[in-house]
């Protein structure tokens, strides 16, 4: 986790915190930390399968869909990870995403949409990303991002009803009008929070994802073919379970491609640019990067 995960972490953590305050002082921010550990905790043990059933994702073997479990034996090997466990979503959007607390217990899904319409290199590309989230840890760091995010939701609307609409709760050091005020913000703040950390977490796993594999160019075509078909290819699963869009390595959301204030992911074509950046030798890219052999080669 680099400083700037850190300290989008520990903001999301304070907004948490300032919450359990405005509903009953020090000891509702008591009560607020321990809601924090218990959904935590929930969370890093349980998440992983959750989300893959959530979006209906059947593991395989290797005598399910040799070529891929194959693939992405051999991304794993390459990155130095343990195999991890391997599913498949029935989707015909293409996308895919990781899970899991720690390499040892990693997952990757990638729906059928995807194997059907990209090429192997490409796959390899997508999939190389999806370890690169479980090399840096991302996918526990976004379990956590997202549990406390859905929290404080919670504790914001605690804020609101006991604490705002009783003006007479002495608990409550903000009053009935700083309870509301604090209901309608920190969801908000928490909301743009996790959506930096996913930015940032995505930028990383794009160029680590190109050293693994050794061809950023292979990510590159894929991700302008995903982004594509995101925009045309309804993924309902997702549309329904809108809190794990940041997992996806594309927003599977309609209308989540801008790279602004409110989005999930950065801008395709942004990710595209720096792929395309290391793949000619650009600045701060590793010189055997661009010239390496990729897992076919």
């Amino acid at each position: 986790m680099n400083a700037r995960t850190f300290l989008l972490l520990a903001a999301m953590t304070a907004f948490f915190l300032a919450i359990g305050y405005a509903i009953g002082g020090e000891g509702g921010m008591v009560i607020a930390l321990g809601i924090a550990a218990a959904t935590n905790l929930f969370a890093y043990w349980n998440a992983d399968r959750l989300v893959l059933s959530m979006h209906g994702a059947q593991e395989i073997d290797r005598a399910t869909l040799p070529w891929f479990f194959d693939l992405v034996g051999r991304l794993a090997q390459r990155a130095d990870l343990p195999m991890p466990k391997v599913y498949i979503i029935d989707s015909e959007q293409p996308n895919a995403f990781a899970t899991g607390r720690n390499p040892e217990n990693a997952a990757v899904a990638a729906s059928t949409g995807l194997l059907r319409t990209l090429s192997t290199e490409e796959v390899a590309g997508v999939m190389a990303h999806e370890l690169a989230h479980v090399k840096n840890r991302d996918t526990l760091t976004m379990t956590i991002t997202a549990t406390i995010a859905g929290a404080i939701g919670m504790l914001a609307n605690m804020a609101f009803f006991f604490g705002g609409s009783n003006s007479g709760n002495r608990s409550n050091p903000l009053g009935p009008v700083g309870a509301i005020v604090l209901m309608i913000l920190a969801p908000i703040a928490a909301m743009l929070v996790q959506m930096a950390i996913s930015r940032t977490r995505e930028y990383a796993a794009d160029r680590l994802g190109a050293e693994i594999s050794g061809q950023p160019l292979w990510l590159a075509s894929a991700l302008a073919k995903i982004d594509q078909a995101a925009h045309a290819i309804p993924n309902e699963a997702a549309e329904r379970n809108p809190a794990t869009a940041h997992l996806f390595i594309i927003n599977p959301l309609h209308g989540g491609a801008v790279d602004n204030l409110f989005s999930t992911h950065p801008s395709t074509e942004n990710r595209i640019a720096a792929l395309r950046e290391m793949a000619t030798g650009g600045a701060g890219q590793p010189t055997y990067v661009a010239s390496r052999r990729g897992p076919w080669g």
